[in-house]
């Protein structure tokens, strides 16, 4: 089982890393969905990913956005980043193909993660198609709910779907008190939650 700790400071990714995770995404504005972060990474010895999300809101962008996050992924990139966690979609509700490749480029040859934008899609499932057709390696999803406790049947789904072709990363409002059951319920095998302290982290951990 692989934890990635979603953070918003250099100290919560050491702690994250102290308590045990495996990966570190890191981000700004954790209480409206995230945002691109301050591009200093943390010194720590597991992979950062590095958020390229240019405001909060909706996963429509303008081209003066969109021309944005392809800097920011630059920067990210220049930064020692080892991975992006990025997506666009249409006004139809759509994945952005040609946005999104573009992204998928610009991040090269580092990891490149689809956020839950796959949430806010008209259809999550022909979404996931569109992204393995990309070659995303993974996407992070509660399952179109607004957590993945709510979402565990549709994560569940997914991971049939995505049989080994993409990596489903479970992320809403996990914690010890509900990651054994989503893990459990869903077959995924990487899960992803916010982190403040390195106990939040261990706790989870002892639960699985």
């Amino acid at each position: 089982m692989l934890v990635e700790a979603a953070v918003e400071s250099l100290g919560a990714a050491q702690a994250a890393t102290e308590g045990g995770a495996h990966r570190i995404e890191l981000c700004a504005d954790l209480a409206h969905g995230g945002t691109t972060p301050p591009l200093e990474l943390p010194t720590v010895p597991i992979p950062v990913y590095v958020l390229v999300r240019p405001r909060a809101g909706d996963f429509v962008y303008t081209a003066a956005e969109h021309r944005v996050m392809l800097e920011q992924i630059r920067q990210a990139k220049a930064a020692g980043a080892r991975g992006i966690v990025t997506g666009a979609l249409t006004r139809a509700g759509q994945v952005d193909v040609e946005r999104t490749a573009e992204l998928i480029a610009a991040a090269r040859p580092l990891g490149v993660t689809f956020h839950r934008a796959i949430d806010a899609s008209t259809s999550i499932t022909a979404a996931l198609e569109t992204l393995i057709e990309l070659g995303v390696d993974r996407v992070l999803t509660s399952g179109g709910a607004t957590t993945a406790v709510l979402g565990v049947e549709t994560i569940g789904r997914l991971v049939m779907q995505a049989a080994g072709r993409i990596a489903i990363l479970a992320g809403g409002g996990i914690d010890a008190s509900n990651a054994a059951r989503i893990v459990q319920e869903t077959g995924a095998q990487e899960i992803h939650f916010s982190v403040k302290t390195a106990q939040k982290v261990r706790d989870v951990l002892e639960s699985l």
